[in-house]
């Protein structure tokens, strides 16, 4: 009987062995779900529940301004990776040494602090590492039992859910440092003005023993407070009993450690920065293609310039530099002073719309080359014109008379510019703006021809891309503020051909100072808004466009804002600071840096523009674009001979006779001549032996209608349209409208014709010789 019940109880206990190890792996498998299912299930970064600043970077890595986060802290999210080891190991030594071999919460620990807390009627803790980050995350209230219990079991959710890696990058990132700093990464760029993978031994440790007592060992007026060093200091005897052999810096721990406070925090380049907080809105991270020290340099030329012009009632200023290459912003101060609200400091003046002056006049030349109206050294006039009610004047209020299209330039003559604006068809320079990107233009007809003096308004930005144009072969690019591709990729717009001559022609604009062109070479132009409101000056330099405006944002009147005498100085001011301090590369790069194979460099009678003929007596170099450019053989100089008795012309035949040249210019430009105080002997009255068809002279030139296009009469009123025409050999003109006969005139001579009815007329000028030109216009009736 002993030996049936000793079976039974052997087969009992098998069976309750069986049952319990079923018991077990079943116990176990559960367990080993829940983990999988913890693991396996979506969780939410750690970093995802704690609001950050926004850093905003320099080029160069520099730290240019940080922002509060939403709840008002200085948080910026340093990943672990870029957090020293000899950091994140001083953090352990100092908070949880047994952090990577305890499952989120230290029993021993605990204990130990309950003990010390029963006897001794206090507190101390007991808390590890991912218990702390289970009280930042979800505000647990460590000062009841029923706290500390649920913060020991949000401890082991966190260690269940994330790997020990994430949950001490989440401490370090989330754990006070004093105030409102929060993170080793706001508190490394704010206590030592450095991102925190560059900290050292002794600044590591520095920051380790803050976040255990905030409130006494914040460092304050650039000085470590004694129980901060006093803490530091056990932290050190721990540091170098683990690591004996850094005992070689303890002459570096004894020595004072620079700090700095929230008040001294990076605020750089304050208008760039308020443009990209605009731009990148929610962004973390900023890194902006700015170089800091260029952006130093710009404010103290302004500064300087302010200082010095100050008792002209000049008090703001803005300045935009660009790498054209690149499209990269290198430098923007949007007001002289940020933090003057006299001046509205805050606005920034890259993105106000103002004036441009005649800073788009290369553009309207620009034009006119690829349109094939002119070339550099083409004689245009400089004198009284209108068009219809709009008579533009020169800023000096006086006239040239013939002047090259390049002197034209450089010297921004008015009368010019807007007669060759005139002629510009396919695009006009209101199309070429509007697909250069020039935003918020109005009609094109609101505008009219005084749009290539400032009519309109553009930005800072907007001259910067257009400049920066002419330095990429007539490409349009967008500005590049962050080191981002552009969505959209380059425009032409110009052909590389008028890009390469318009900038050779501005290069050989003289500086204010010296009035000679800058070396190395600048090619910039300057501008004036009217009512002196708005002094510009924009250039190349190198690969580089400045801008510069000088003015006031209320757009009060100031006859010193004149744009060679106000903005001018303050442009080469910051041109040669830079290249002084050999803070760019490129800025001593001739200009163009291109020349296309499309242009060529011709020899053309220097007197009227064309090729010369064998009787021209001074010639010179120009630019030209062969299949394009408009160039005939020059007629203006012409070999008579003279009787040395009489004076008399006579035929080349004849005895004694000595040979003299003679210039034949037209009506009009003897007219120039005469009211820019250089008058000229009209042409002689030659003999019959002259006349030859080589020598027969111009057809007349028609000068209005300017061009062909349409043209709008109003209803109910006497509307005209004036016929005008040059010739070089007679005293007549006649004007036929389809063959029909209008009037005759003299050369130069205005005539108002009224057209009958709408529709289109063929103008035609006939001269005395039957020589004639042409022109086809459209005649529309308005309201």
């Amino acid at each position: 009987m002993n030996s049936g019940q000793t079976k039974t109880d052997r087969w009992l206990n098998i069976s309750k062995a069986r049952r319990w190890l079923r018991i077990a792996a079943l116990v176990l498998a559960a367990i080993c779900l829940v983990l999988a299912v913890f693991n396996l299930s979506p969780k939410p970064p750690l970093s995802s529940h704690y609001p950050k600043s926004t850093a905003i970077y320099a080029k160069h890595g520099e730290l240019l301004r940080l922002t509060l986060a939403s709840d008002g802290q200085f948080r910026l999210w340093t990943p672990l990776r870029q957090i020293p080891a000899h950091a994140r190991t001083a953090a352990l030594l100092y908070e949880d040494r047994w952090f990577y071999r305890h499952p989120g919460v230290n029993p021993w620990a605990l204990a130990r602090a309950a003990w010390a807390t029963l006897a001794s009627s206090g507190r101390q803790g007991g808390s590890t590492i991912t218990m702390q980050l289970s009280r930042q995350l979800y505000r647990v209230d460590r000062r009841s039992y029923l706290g500390k219990l649920s913060q020991i079991a949000l401890a082991l959710w966190l260690e269940l859910r994330y790997s020990k890696d994430e949950i001490l990058e989440a401490y370090l990132n989330g754990v006070s440092y004093g105030g409102n700093i929060v993170g080793i990464g706001a508190a490394s760029r704010i206590y030592f003005h450095k991102p925190a993978a560059e900290l050292n031994l002794i600044e590591s440790l520095t920051l380790a023993v803050i976040p255990q007592n905030p409130a006494r060992r914040v460092p304050a007026h650039g000085r470590l407070p004694p129980a901060l060093l006093a803490a530091r200091n056990r932290l050190w005897q721990s540091w170098i009993a683990e690591f004996p052999e850094d005992s070689r810096f303890a002459n570096d721990l004894a020595l004072p450690l620079p700090v700095y406070s929230r008040s001294e925090l990076a605020f750089e380049a304050p208008h760039l920065t308020d443009l990209l907080l605009q731009r990148c809105a929610g962004a973390e991270t900023i890194h902006s293609s700015l170089h800091l020290n260029v952006q130093k340099s710009l404010e103290r030329s302004l500064r300087n310039y302010l200082a010095v012009n100050r008792g002209k009632g000049i008090q703001n200023a803005a300045a935009l530099l660009i790498d054209a290459d690149t499209m990269q912003v290198r430098a923007l101060v949007g007001s002289a002073d940020y933090r003057n609200a006299a001046i509205d400091g805050q606005v920034n003046g890259a993105l106000a719309k103002r004036s441009p002056g005649s800073t788009l006049k290369p553009f309207v030349y620009a034009l006119a080359l690829d349109q094939g109206l002119v070339h550099p050294r083409t004689i245009l006039a400089d004198l009284p014109t209108a068009f219809g009610p709009y008579s533009p004047e020169n800023f000096d209020g006086r006239f040239e008379g013939p002047i090259t299209v390049q002197d034209a330039l450089i010297r921004s003559r008015n009368v010019p510019a807007v007669v060759t604006a005139a002629k510009l068809s396919g695009p006009t320079l209101y199309q070429f703006l509007q697909r250069a990107g020039v935003g918020r233009l109005q009609g094109e007809q609101h505008y009219g021809l005084s749009l290539a003096l400032g009519g309109g308004e553009v930005t800072m930005e907007e001259l910067a891309e257009l400049y920066a144009l002419l330095v990429n072969q007539g490409m349009s690019k967008r500005l590049d503020y962050c080191g981002a591709r552009s969505e959209t990729g380059p425009l032409p717009l110009l052909s590389s051909a008028a890009a390469f001559i318009t900038l050779d022609m501005l290069k050989h604009n003289p500086r204010p100072d010296s009035k000679r062109p800058d070396r190395p070479d600048t090619a910039w132009k300057t501008g004036t808004s009217w009512g002196f409101r708005d002094a510009w000056s924009v250039g190349v330099v190198g690969r580089h466009v400045l801008v510069v405006w000088v003015g006031n944002f209320d757009g009060a009147k100031n006859p010193a804002l004149i744009g060679g005498k106000a903005a001018a100085p303050l442009f080469f001011s910051i041109i040669d600071s830079l290249r002084s301090q050999r803070l760019l590369n490129g800025l001593d790069d001739p200009i163009p840096a291109f020349t296309p194979e499309a242009v060529a460099e011709v020899e053309v009678c220097a007197a009227s523009g064309d090729l010369p003929n064998a009787d021209c007596p001074v010639r010179a170099k120009t630019w030209f674009i062969p299949g394009k450019s408009p160039i005939k053989t020059s007629t203006l100089h012409r070999a008579v001979y003279l009787d040395p008795e009489t004076g008399n012309i006579v035929c080349p035949n004849t005895a004694n006779s000595r040979k003299e040249i003679v210039e034949f210019w037209d009506s009009e430009m003897l007219r120039l001549f005469e009211q820019a105080g250089m008058p000229r002997r009209p042409p002689p009255h030659l003999p019959d032996c002259y006349r030859n068809p080589e020598g027969l002279g111009d057809a007349p030139r028609i000068v209005s209608p300017s061009r062909a296009g349409t043209y709008a009469l109003r209803l109910g009123k006497a509307s005209t349209l004036p016929l005008k025409a040059n010739t070089t050999a007679s005293d007549s003109v006649y004007w036929f409208a389809n063959q029909s006969f209008i009037a005759k005139t003299a050369p130069a001579e205005a005539y108002s014709w009224q057209p009958s009815h709408p529709g289109r007329y063929l103008i035609s000028a006939v001269d005395a010789e039957g020589r004639s030109a042409s022109t086809e216009i459209q005649v529309e009736l308005a309201p």
